[in-house]
């Protein structure tokens, strides 16, 4: 054999020892098939805690109004925009007068006559020409007339649209020059200077169950950056016929900096003081978890792995929190379960 063959020989065996010596570190790192598997193991204590629950809605003031006009007629003048900020009382809207005056000065004649006649009969029933029967027409025919004037005096006052309280203008139905018929939505209108906004949001019935009015909660504004304290101050008694859910209003404790409007998309995070019993446990001990459901490995008499299913609550990304399925057992397996399967055998090394 030549010196070149002789080095070629030399470089697979070598080669060849360098893999056998990879592939042995790697199965000595592993747990081999029918030995023990070394895990870490935490003690279970079941404790109280209250699941925190996520939602998002809009704000709204809860007060938004529909203003119109008492009386159908032509529309004068509309003197604000949509966007506008109204203060309580102001002038927003007024229809022709011109009709309603009209109409306000014929029941004053009216009532002038009645009044003309009501005089002449009792006059006349003094000295015993008209009959008790003309009087009393008379009495009533004058009533009539008072009345008529009160109505026509309570559609002209109608006839003008004002300021409930003091807000923003949301929207605008009509425009000046416009037949408008009686009872027609002419604007619409909220109280958003009155600190009156709410976050309305949907929720499942199981978590509607868990909240009540007063629980605390944090709302995020599409406008802040940080949340803001508030608490539930409604809850629906009814479910939405179309999606089921429930909604909740959370007001927040302090609204005049967050520059909101209605129909602004918030998020909240509710808090119910309706405390649960389970257990808190790592997040690296959960397994296969879908939806409320998961699996956790506990040991059994401290050699043998026990997979069991258990019921979810909140998970966060250093716990999870568990309300069912660890009844009975006091020791769960928290490093090692990725090499585990139900009734593996387990040698436990805490550090």
């Amino acid at each position: 054999m030549n010196h070149f063959s002789k080095a070629i020989l030399l470089l697979v065996t070598g080669l060849s020892v360098a893999c056998g010596q990879t592939e042995t570190e790697t199965e000595t790192s592993l747990p081999q098939k029918g030995t023990a598997i070394p895990v870490e193991v935490i003690s279970l204590q079941q404790s109280s805690f209250s699941s925190e629950i996520t939602a998002s809605g809009t704000f709204t003031t809860k007060d938004e109004t529909l203003l119109s006009f008492k009386i159908g007629g032509v529309i004068s003048k509309i003197l604000v925009n949509e966007g506008d900020e109204i203060k309580a009382g102001q002038l927003l809207a007024t229809l022709d007068l011109t009709e309603i005056q009209a109409g306000l000065a014929q029941a004053k004649l009216s009532f002038e006559k009645a009044l003309r006649d009501q005089q002449r009969v009792e006059r006349l029933f003094k000295d015993s020409v008209a009959t008790l029967e003309q009087l009393e027409n008379a009495k009533t025919g004058l009533d009539i007339a008072a009345q008529q004037v009160k109505a026509a005096e309570f559609n002209l006052n109608y006839s003008q649209i004002r300021a409930s309280k003091s807000g923003f203008v949301l929207r605008k139905f009509a425009n000046p020059g416009q037949l408008i018929a009686s009872g027609s939505p002419v604007l619409q209108v909220n109280g958003a200077k009155n600190d009156s906004w709410v976050l309305q949001v949907s929720v499942t019935d199981q978590q509607w169950n868990l909240l009540a009015v007063g629980d605390p909660a944090i709302l995020y504004p599409a406008t802040s950056e940080t949340g803001v304290n508030g608490s539930i101050i409604r809850k629906s008694q009814a479910a939405d016929p179309q999606t089921g859910t429930y909604w909740i209003e959370v007001k927040p404790s302090e609204d005049k900096n967050l520059n909101l409007a209605s129909g602004m998309f918030g998020k909240v995070v509710l808090t119910p003081k309706v405390q649960k019993e389970g257990w808190q446990i790592p997040y690296q001990a959960l397994l296969d978890a879908q939806g409320d459901t998961g699996y956790v490995f506990v040991s059994s008499e401290r050699k043998i792995a026990k997979k069991i299913q258990v019921k979810l609550g909140s998970i966060s990304d250093q716990s999870v929190q568990v309300l069912s399925g660890l009844e009975g057992y006091n020791q769960l397996i928290v490093t090692g379960s990725a090499y585990l399967t139900d009734g593996s055998t387990i040698e436990i090394k805490n550090k």
